[in-house]
């Protein structure tokens, strides 16, 4: 008699990350894991959580806040903190600014000044090692990721100069100063996100789901009113039903139209969509073709 032994989409892509979170702290001195509050950092710290049950998480959580946030989103935060026992960082844009480190420019969002104060955070840490949650089908740039992604001691991405994964093999040599992002969620969608989220019971943010909110047009995108953000004098503020599909800077993410107030829900929403999250709600992205792509050479995530 012969037992065959398969696993689901989902879970194979789960078994992949926890393989990979294993290896690292295996093989890093001192890893940490990016945690925003958004869902696909939920998702890989609930895969974390995981990998290593019953212990603890054997390394802390780095949040590189650009201080203008949505509320629901930090309360989730530092709620999910509290639950888990977490050991949080957090990396401040606003200090850089204080500082003269960084220089903000009037009108525009904070999303390009968080590079300068994640690489402050890694060299501050001594991190060798930074998991993200960034997906390849998000964006053309981030689907030249490695899983271990290769930076030089500037922090900087040569799309280049990175390792071949053969088998799932992973490389995570380099010198002192340099260090690697980890892409754990590197293969999964959007709607593998989100089916893993209804399987999993995985809390996240209200502000995922359909809700009123005053909202104004801008560049054909649905941006909220907030204290970091508010219609200029031909912009119409109105209210209507909507989610965010990402979220991220208050200045410049956008939120859809859309009734889903569940996450079986929105798996239905999602399967149906034919534009990335963020394509459809990052206004920073839109800056030219290659934005992404020349920020990740600069060392964003």
């Amino acid at each position: 008699m012969t037992t065959t032994y398969e696993l689901t989409h989902l879970r194979g892509l789960e078994a992949e990350a926890v393989h990979v979170f294993r290896e690292v702290a295996a093989t890093f001195e001192r890893p940490a894991l990016l945690f925003s509050g958004g869902k696909d950092s939920a998702v890989m710290l609930h895969v974390a959580t995981k990998a290593f049950w019953p212990a603890p998480l054997p390394f802390p959580v780095l949040h590189v806040d650009t201080g203008h946030n949505f509320d629901e989103v930090i309360e989730f935060r530092d709620r999910t903190v509290r639950r888990l026992g977490l050991r949080l960082l957090v990396g401040s844009v606003q200090d850089d600014i204080d500082a003269g480190r960084a220089v903000e420019r009037p009108g525009a969002g904070r999303n390009r000044l968080q590079t300068g104060t994640l690489l402050r955070s890694i060299a501050e840490h001594r991190f060798d090692a930074v998991f993200g949650g960034a997906r390849r089908d998000e964006e053309k740039a981030r689907a030249k990721e490695r899983v271990f992604s290769f930076r030089d001691e500037f922090g900087q991405w040569d799309p280049r100069n990175q390792r071949p994964e053969l088998w799932h093999l992973y490389n995570g040599r380099h010198r002192q100063g340099e260090h690697i992002r980890v892409f754990p969620l590197s293969d999964w969608t959007e709607l593998d996100i989100w089916q893993y989220v209804l399987d999993e019971g995985i809390e996240l943010p209200p502000i995922y789901y359909a809700h009123r909110r005053t909202v104004f047009e801008r560049d054909g995108m649905l941006l909220a009113t907030n204290p970091h953000l508010s219609p200029s004098e031909d912009e119409q503020p109105h209210e209507a039903t909507v989610r965010f599909r990402t979220v991220g800077d208050a200045t410049c993410t956008g939120c859809v139209p859309s009734t889903a107030r569940t996450a079986a829900d929105v798996v239905a929403e999602v399967a149906a969509a034919r534009v990335t999250e963020r394509g459809a709600t990052r206004a920073d992205d839109r800056i030219s073709e290659a934005g992404m792509e020349d920020r990740k050479r600069e060392g964003y995530f």
